[in-house]
């Protein structure tokens, strides 16, 4: 018989509860790779806003700028035109989505712990 996700979820946090007993330390969690918070460029910030954010939530603010401002090209939708804002970050008039997330990661440093 299959465990239910409800079921799977209760077993994992009594786990993860145990070893925080155990080891006396807090329970880790997804804090690392693209949800680990990120520090925005102040180019990068003009965009997404200044504060620290997870590279995941980046991605999607930038995506919501690009679409807001129409700046997918008509033709090729996997060109982004960019406005003056986006040109300072991709150093260039247009880039493709495959590229972006290279030019993104210039802009944005990991927070030190």
């Amino acid at each position: 018989m299959a465990r239910t996700a409800e079921r799977r979820g209760k077993d994992e946090t009594k786990a993860a509860e145990k070893k925080v007993k155990k080891t006396g330390k807090p329970a880790g969690g997804a804090r690392g790779g693209i949800t680990a918070p990120v520090t925005p460029s102040p180019e990068l910030a003009e965009i997404v806003g200044g504060k620290d954010l997870p590279r995941s939530e980046v991605v999607s603010k930038v995506w919501d700028y690009i679409k807001k401002h129409d700046l997918q090209d008509a033709k090729d939708r996997r060109q982004i035109n960019a406005d003056d804002k986006l040109e300072k970050i991709f150093g260039k008039k247009s880039a493709s989505m495959f590229e972006m997330n290279k030019h993104l990661s210039a802009h944005l440093t990991a927070k030190k712990e």
